[in-house]
Parts: structure tokens; sequence; C-alpha cells
């Protein structure tokens, strides 16, 4: 059996990111290590957090090397823009169709068939302040 030992720090650390975190992944993994320090096995965590036991020893690792840091989700994570590298392209189809966003749309659809929707462009747009 394998378990989380806790410091009252710590305790008192995961617990209030537990109460006060806008993040659910935190929340849970923070609940996670709380349970395990409580001595619940690797598996009744796995069927109540609805993941792997890979996945929570996973956890466990990253809890041991990182601590606190180790809660959050990492950066990358998620669809990456399918316009990326061609902002000066969008910028000037911007201009050349007067801000028309079905325009540019059809333009990448049929130039680097690159199908995207309004939204997609518009947080594109958003996102790189064009």
């Amino acid at each position: 059996m394998r378990y989380v030992n806790l410091s009252i720090e710590e305790i008192e650390v995961l617990e209030s990111l537990q109460k006060n975190s806008t993040n659910n992944a935190e929340r849970e993994r923070c609940k996670c290590l709380l349970l395990s320090h409580q001595k619940w096995t690797i598996i009744d965590l796995s069927n109540i957090f609805n993941v792997s036991r890979r996945t929570i020893e996973r956890w466990y690792v990253k809890w041991e090397t990182q601590g606190v840091n180790s809660l959050s989700i990492e950066p990358g994570r998620g669809v990456k823009t399918r316009l990326k590298g061609y902002e000066k392209e969008v910028s000037e189809q911007l201009e050349l169709h007067n801000r028309n966003l079905k325009n540019v749309i059809t333009y990448f659809k049929d130039r680097h068939k690159i199908i995207i929707c309004i939204r997609t462009l518009q947080n594109f747009l958003k996102d790189t302040k064009l």
C-alpha cells in the first residue's frame, strides 16, 4: 500500500486550496492527497476520481518532487490554434476584405486548406490583438 504522508502545514495548504481554488483539477488533486493521507487506497481513490491507478501514482510522484506546484495543470494542453504563424496574412486579408470574416475564412479554406469557424477566427483575433 502506498500513501502520502503530509505535515500539518501541508494539510492546511491543501485544505485551503481545496476550498478556495477556482481550478477543478487542483481541487481534485488536493482532495486526493488528503484522502491518501487518511490511508485511502489507490484503487479506492481511482474509483472516486474516475481516473486510472497510474494517474493517482503520477500525482503522488509529482507531489513528492514538486510539492504544491504539482497541483495545477501544465501549460500547453488543449487544442492549438490553426492560424499560428499566419498573423500577417490574416491582418492583410482583414484589410483587403474590409474586416468581413466570412471572406477571410473562405480565403484560408481555399488557399491553405485550413477550415475554421467564425468564432475560432474571432478568438484568434482577440488573442493576437489584431
